[in-house]
């Protein structure tokens, strides 16, 4: 078997016994050998394919004529650990993404160990290799959050960015809603070139485009850790709506008015009885098939 031969065979992994003897008696086994260790051993923020390759091709067109019969199978090998460390580059650079469906909650630890919880039909995404220099996630969604002390964490929103060292809070950005609560330490939010502090049980509310007072929070984290939703002096749509990503339904609500102010709470493990507590308080009947609500006034 020539010399190109065994070479191709190697490079598919398709030696026998008796061909890889014959593979390592080759003149060029140990520089094969090398460029196939280096792609173990490889670590590169930056990595350019193309420019790697001419410059394999520059270098290989300096040799002499005696050695072009092995030539080829050498630029193959380049090409391919090429194309490995491109892929290595990339898969090492994308974004993590965690998201919930309907009904579902989940916990994660991000890489410096703080944690957070997402409610249902929420969603976060960081990069993990650029935690360490820049801890900042995207929500968009609901999420508690448990930050460990370090560097500045941030929390993107479409509506706002929420800025903080080490502390808990949580932090709402969907159905026109963007609330920040604080639990424990400080926390800034950031509108534009506007900055609000916030101290334990500070809440920070803007509804349908205007900023909302709101009294000090008592709680100590989130009531939906605890499978139940609480609301005070809402508007009646909102509550609807985190009903339908708690419960897999569709609610036909146009018999009623939904900007009439609800406060109360439902929970999120008995839909019979979560329903009669969004309904009786506001004297609002239902009829209920399947995953069908249309709701009346009485």
């Amino acid at each position: 078997m020539t010399k190109d031969e065994l070479i191709q065979k190697w490079l598919s992994n398709n030696l026998n016994p008796q061909e890889h003897e014959a593979f390592k008696a080759l003149d060029d086994y140990e520089a094969l050998m090398k460029l196939s260790e280096g792609l173990k051993h490889f670590k590169a923020s930056e990595f350019d394919e193309q420019l790697a390759l001419a410059n394999i091709s520059k270098a290989i067109s300096k040799k002499s004529a005696v050695k072009t019969t092995w030539l080829k199978p050498v630029l193959r090998i380049a090409a391919l650990l090429a194309i490995l460390f491109s892929v290595y580059y990339y898969t090492t650079n994308l974004d993590t993404n965690i998201s919930t469906l309907t009904a579902e909650k989940t916990a994660i630890s991000l890489p410096d160990q703080s944690h957070v919880t997402l409610n249902a039909l929420s969603k976060i995404t960081y990069n993990k290799k650029k935690w360490k220099d820049s801890r900042t996630l995207t929500l968009d969604g609901e999420a508690y959050f448990k930050v460990e002390k370090g560097s500045q964490f941030r929390v993107q929103t479409q509506s706002g960015t929420v800025t903080v060292l080490g502390t808990q809070f949580l932090v709402k950005n969907r159905d026109h809603i963007f609330e920040v609560v604080c639990y424990e330490g400080s926390v800034k939010v950031s509108i534009e070139d506007a900055n609000t502090i916030l101290k334990p049980g500070d809440q920070f509310l803007i509804l349908d485009g205007k900023l909302i007072v709101k009294e000090k929070e008592d709680a100590t984290e989130p009531a939906w850790l605890q499978n139940k939703s609480t609301f005070k002096s809402m508007p009646y749509k909102f509550v609807l709506n985190e009903f339908k990503r708690q419960y897999k339904v569709t609610i036909d609500a146009k018999n009623i008015d939904t900007n009439i102010l609800f406060t109360g709470h439902f929970v999120h493990n008995n839909k019979d009885m979560a329903l009669k507590a969004i309904t009786l308080p506001l004297n609002i009947s239902y009829t209920s098939k399947n995953d069908m609500i249309v709701l009346h006034e009485k």
